[in-house]
């Protein structure tokens, strides 16, 4: 196991820079994610550190050594591609022992070794198929298996899940889950999927345009986002963004309707401001603001309703059964200590 340290990374292709200055700090035996919209940089960002791309500035540490220039083979890395990766004329077995056997490993230690990782994921009875006859859930346990059999420093997962269906996603998802917090090996994991990243990271890189907007725990960038990309990308539903100003200590619309602010808001300078508060912070409350019932979708867990408030539509999630039909007005309060307050010219969290 090792850390990883990315520092002040950047690249070129041709004229086009996909990244700027990045640095991220991984800890030996953490699990980081990096996500973030197509074209971001993330993917760019993990071939580079397995070696996969050259880097135009800055530099890579795995385990204390700086790797720029060392070959993927010698970075003692394991990566598990988004289309598996298997050869198909192998069995399970060949496989997973092919990079042992590149290496010369004796056929007891290639035996045991890949033992070892069938027994983890579950894959004993599989050895001896090949591919073609492998669900999309048993490939992608395969090319784990054959990342595990090398005893990395590092894992390195470039959106693996994204060919499988939503109900499978969601079992791979914890699979992968307890088989980090089994090994412990210091683990990168790419994804566009934000709730993928809120379940399965200790720590979330969120990046945008090759730009890291913001680095910490799932939580804390639920909790408080640096600024409006953050806010939006993470949390689902997403947040809903007012536009209006801060006058006589209320946040207000252009029609004049009054939503209060943040107690930590409560000073803020008058202005033009983006109010943000999630669907899952707004309620139902006789002394609320109207707003006039677009669409109601329930989902058993939650009511999803969209809303419209003067002239701007945002959703609210309620946990209790809403009977609203379009056209009805609903009275909702957002709670005061869940709301965010950006700066309309920046974007920035106030």
């Amino acid at each position: 196991m090792a850390t990883v340290e990315v520092s002040d990374v950047t690249k070129f292709f041709g004229s086009t820079q996909v990244l700027k200055n990045v640095s991220v700090s991984i800890a030996d035996g953490e699990f980081v994610v990096l996500v973030g919209p197509s074209g971001c940089g993330k993917s760019t960002l993990l071939r580079m550190i397995a070696g996969l791309e050259n880097i135009t500035g800055g530099t890579i540490s795995i385990g204390g050594r700086v790797v720029n220039t060392v070959p993927p083979k010698d970075r003692d890395i394991a990566m598990v591609f988004q289309n598996y990766a298997l050869y198909p004329h192998m069995t399970v077995f060949d496989n997973m022992a092919f990079s042992l056997k590149l290496a010369g490993a004796p056929k007891q230690v290639m035996e045991e070794e890949v033992g070892r990782a069938a027994r983890i994921l579950g894959l004993e009875h599989l050895l001896h198929r090949y591919p073609r006859q492998l669900s999309g859930g048993q490939r992608q346990r395969v090319a784990m298996g054959r990342a595990i059999v090398r005893n990395p420093q590092v894992f390195l997962f470039d959106e693996p899940l994204s060919n499988l269906d939503a109900k499978l996603r969601v079992a791979m998802r914890a699979e992968i889950k307890e088989l980090h917090q089994r090994l412990r090996v210091t683990t990168i994991y790419v994804t566009h999927d934000q709730i993928e990243a809120m379940t399965m990271a200790d720590k979330i890189v969120v990046m945008n345009h090759g730009v890291v907007e913001q680095i910490g725990p799932p939580l804390e960038l639920y909790d408080r986002p640096a600024n409006l990309f953050v806010a939006g990308f993470i949390g689902s539903p997403a947040m809903n963004m007012l536009e209006g100003r801060i006058e006589e200590g209320a946040f207000r619309m252009a029609d004049g309707s009054a939503w209060p602010l943040p107690a930590n808001g409560s000073g803020a300078a008058a202005g033009e401001v983006i109010y943000g508060i999630r669907p899952e912070h707004l309620r139902i409350d006789p002394s609320g603001i109207p707003a006039e019932v677009q669409v109601v979708e329930p989902t058993g867990s939650e009511t999803q309703v969209v809303l419209r408030c003067g002239g701007v539509s945002m959703l609210g999630a309620f946990r209790e059964r809403i009977s609203a039909r379009y056209g009805d007005i609903l009275p909702v309060m957002p709670d005061p200590a869940l709301v965010h307050l950006f700066d309309r010219r920046t974007g920035r969290r106030i």
